[in-house]
């Protein structure tokens, strides 16, 4: 594997200010930018992901394209590539309006190299997404995107760049999820069949093989390094397709850039089949940074630009004319709102219309219900995409929450149909996001986080059936207990309810019967509801911005609140055995871990195997719940309790934990493996000596992080939120 050193240095990133014109401190030395033939060879490949529309937004492509000018003027124009991990053309009202067609526009302006395809490139239907595609000036690649119909993939699976005496293949790696976080009638033929596919099969396998079989043809070909440019991203609701997953699957893959989860990575190390380190990277969404990666003879680094760069004047021009040429109409005042209209939670800022009701949602929701004159409606949390704050609602913030040009529809289904379908829906609540999570009107419900769910779904991420127990409990229609057996009318869009969007197969135009097809697009319900039905105004009735109570969030602790971001661990370890609560029914999450508590999680971890060693503790009483526990820590070297003397062993049972002693019980748990993870933590001096690899190695495994980014303070003491996230990350990686 090629030695992954340090990215930019302090000076690199000097000559970069220097050369695009930012303004440096007063008390900065003035630096000369080398010419080209000085860079030595090194290779700077520039990348976005998510940019999803956000043409003007932080960098804007007029920053990106400034920044790709400013890295020529450094290292050469031979020397330096711009890549973009999908997802460019849809999610804002540009793409809405030109179906794509202006970002493409946009995109060719600020001088993209290569991309691969995110899944909403797809949403304006194949043909249209093969014509954006086509029209881009960048060599668009993917592996995993193959025709049926002719055996081979649409676009190719790799690009070749040579950079002087270096080859690097870039591999392009597409999202199955695009079956179902597009749409799913666009990948089939007029029978229903599908006539695409995104090697989806065999949980995975299917994947990692036609990304292996791409990497091994590019290295056949002459690359020395491959970039993997995926659209793949790292939420477990997109396992086994995760890009680590890819990774952990594969050989050969020097770095990869990553997409679709919208997260922010500056340079993890994953380990591939091999188990030798893979660079992962990703920038965000809507261009709040820019990637930066070079190649040099001393290995492959990376960083992520978000100020200091000039941008270019002729993409910032075709920016400008673009939103000219639309902001009359985008600027106009549709409606007003008394108060915030919100995706995200007001307390953490995080988004949550994915995974519990917000009252923006209630308001897209009471819309359908409302004009379509339906007993249910449901509005997938993917499609509600954007904040309206209190004052003017335009119709540029309109387009912005439903982005997508849906088309309102009212089906008949069954009462099991709609259960089904909050099961399915619901199925991610308390561990993740997920774009599928339904708001409702009409209907009231409680999820209980407690129950795991049972939902079955196909190598498509689409419904098969409940297998077991259900997690949605007391479901309400108009006040009335559903009646699976009777018949209801549900309105929503066609993505969802003609074309089984987000994988609800319950519906689907063979599985229900349409009374309304097509009738409004879904901006234009918004809007309407707003104006016909509440007056021009959103008043009081939507002040509360964790809505109206529709949809009740039991988790398995009084004291741990669905939103908290420990409250997928607490129920993920609750759920499979592994922690239990302390007292009526509380987690206490702040609580300090204890030493009993975590070799009790562990042992379970385990398997809780049976103990054959005596250990006779003197502080362990018979026959107290932690005593197996105890013993087989010792047994297996966890630890060795604290001898006093000959005859006395003490366990400490109720010492308290720090981060670093945590780290050791994990490291030994795991056999104590060698480990050569560096540490960039600025209090690293302080992690003591007899805890340092198994600080690196827990870091490493993904296990544990940082405090922030920057200290892992390894004094600070653990506590059971903590040790909760650790022992999921442990057993999801077993």
């Amino acid at each position: 594997m090629k030695r992954l050193g340090k990215l930019l240095s302090l000076m690199m990133v000097l000559l970069l200010a220097l050369s695009l014109g930012s303004v440096a401190m007063a008390d900065e030395p003035l630096l000369i930018a080398p010419a080209p033939s000085a860079a030595n060879g090194t290779i700077v490949i520039l990348y976005t992901n998510d940019a999803h529309c956000a043409v003007d937004e932080a960098l804007g492509y007029a920053g990106v394209a400034g920044l790709k000018s400013g890295m020529e003027a450094l290292y050469g124009e031979g020397y330096v590539t711009l890549v973009d991990a999908g997802d460019f053309s849809q999610g804002g009202v540009l793409g809405t309006l030109s179906n794509g067609e202006y970002l493409i526009e946009l995109m060719n302006a600020a001088g993209y190299d290569l991309t691969t395809i995110g899944n909403h490139e797809f949403d304006y239907g194949m043909d249209k997404a093969k014509e954006n595609l086509n029209a881009l000036e960048a060599d668009v690649v993917c592996c995993n995107f193959i025709d049926l119909t002719t055996g081979e993939p649409v676009f190719d699976a790799y690009k070749l760049v040579t950079y002087g005496e270096t080859v690097v293949a870039y591999v392009g790696i597409a999202t199955p999820e695009s079956f179902t976080k597009s749409t799913p009638t666009y990948f089939q033929n007029a029978e229903g069949e599908y006539i695409y596919s995104f090697a989806e099969g065999n949980n995975g396998k299917d994947l990692y093989a036609a990304v292996q079989e791409a990497v091994d043809a590019a290295l056949a070909d002459g690359a020395d390094y491959v970039i993997a440019v995926g659209h793949l991203g790292v939420d477990v609701e997109s396992s086994p397709w995760m890009s680590t997953e890819v990774i952990a699957n594969t050989t050969g893959i020097d770095a990869f850039i990553d997409g679709h989860s919208h997260s922010t990575i500056v340079g993890d190390k994953v380990k591939n089949a091999k188990g030798e380190e893979v660079l992962l990277t990703s920038t965000g969404t809507k261009l709040a940074n820019v990637g930066c990666m070079t190649i040099t003879k001393d290995g492959i680094t990376t960083e992520l630009v978000s100020e200091n760069v000039t941008p270019d004047a002729e993409v910032a021009k075709a920016v400008a004319d673009v939103l000219a040429e639309n902001d009359a109409l985008l600027k106009t005042v549709v409606a007003k709102t008394a108060v915030d209209l919100t995706i995200n939670d007001p307390d953490t800022g995080k988004r949550m219309v994915r995974s519990r009701e917000t009252n923006l949602g209630d308001l897209c929701a009471d819309a359908y219900l409302t004009l379509l004159e339906a007993d249910v409606a449901f509005v997938n949390g993917g499609g509600v995409r954007a904040n309206i704050p209190a004052g003017d609602i335009t119709y540029e913030q309109i387009i912005a929450v439903h982005p997508f040009g849906n088309e309102a529809c009212l089906v008949e289904v069954t009462g099991q149909q709609i259960l089904d379908a909050l099961e399915m829906g619901y199925r991610n609540v308390g561990i993740s996001e997920s774009g599928g999570f339904l708001h409702v009107a009409g209907l009231t419900c409680t999820i209980d986080t407690t129950v795991a769910s049972t939902v079955v779904i196909d190598d498509k991420d689409s419904f098969v059936e409940v297998a077991g127990e259900r997690r949605v409990k007391d479901v309400m229609i108009g006040g009335e207990p559903i009646d699976a057996a009777a018949t209801y009318t549900l309105a929503s869009h066609n993505y969802m309810l003609k074309s089984a969007g987000d994988g609800y197969t319950m519906f689907g135009t063979n599985n229900v019967t349409m009374i309304k097809d097509c009738v409004l697009i879904d901006n234009q319900v918004l809007i309407n509801y707003i104006v016909e039905e509440l007056g021009g105004v959103v008043g009081a009735d939507y002040a509360n911005p964790y809505g109206q109570g529709r949809i009740d969030i039991v988790t398995a602790f009084a004291d741990v609140a669905a939103g908290d971001w420990y409250a997928g661990a607490a129920n993920y370890v609750y759920n499979n055995a592994l922690m239990g609560g302390v007292g009526e029914g509380n987690f206490a999450p702040r609580a300090n871990m204890n030493r009993a508590t975590f070799v009790t999680m562990l042992y379970r971890l385990a398997g809780s195997p049976e103990v054959t060693a005596e250990v006779a503790f003197t502080d362990v009483e018979a026959g107290i719940w932690y005593e197996k526990a105890a013993a087989w820590a010792v047994e297996k070297g966890i630890t060795a309790g604290t001898v006093a003397d000959a005859d006395a062993i003490t366990f400490d049972p109720l010492g308290l934990l720090t981060r670093e002693q945590m780290a050791a019980f994990i490291y030994r748990y795991d056999g104590s493996p060698a480990t050569m993870e560096e540490l960039t933590f600025t209090d690293m001096y302080a992690i003591s000596p007899w805890a340092l690899n198994a600080v690196r190695y827990c870091v490493d495994a993904g296990y544990m992080q940082g405090m922030t980014d920057t200290l892992f303070i390894p004094s600070g003491l653990a506590n059971r939120a903590s040790g909760a996230t650790v022992l999921m990350n442990m057993h999801k990686a077993q």
